[in-house]
């Protein structure tokens, strides 16, 4: 029972700081392309980075550190990060005919949440 209420918690928690950023980043970048998205998945694979590699993945975990990753990862990061609003607007932009910008955010959400993870696992491994 304590397992999905950290799970609870941590998607409540994640889901508020998505909508905050998105929002915040958008305000500020305007809304021609899907900079809040980005921001968010990129911040959220560096997160998931950082937190496999001082947590280890779910299989390796030492004991008492499930509670953390199912309050961190699986909650916090699985509501935190928005891959199905990634592809909503990649498809908003195509349907738009904006053919180089949603081939930009593919490319870039792609890329840089790639880069992001294995800087996560990096600065992790220089925190141990």
């Amino acid at each position: 029972m304590i397992e999905a209420a950290l799970v609870m918690a941590g998607g409540a928690l994640g889901a508020c700081a998505r909508f905050w950023l998105i929002t915040a980043v958008t305000r500020r970048a305007g809304e021609g392309f899907p900079w809040g998205t980005l921001a968010v998945n990129v911040s959220g694979a560096f997160a998931i980075g950082l937190f496999s590699t001082l947590l280890l993945s779910p299989a390796h975990l030492p004991e008492g550190a499930l509670l953390p990753w199912l309050l961190l990862v699986v909650g916090g990061l699985g509501s935190y990060t928005t891959v199905s609003s990634f592809s909503l607007n990649t498809l908003a932009l195509i349907h738009m005919g904006a053919y180089a910008r949603a081939l930009a955010n593919v490319t870039a959400s792609v890329g840089l949440c790639l880069m992001a993870v294995l800087a996560g696992q990096h600065v992790a491994g220089l925190l141990r």
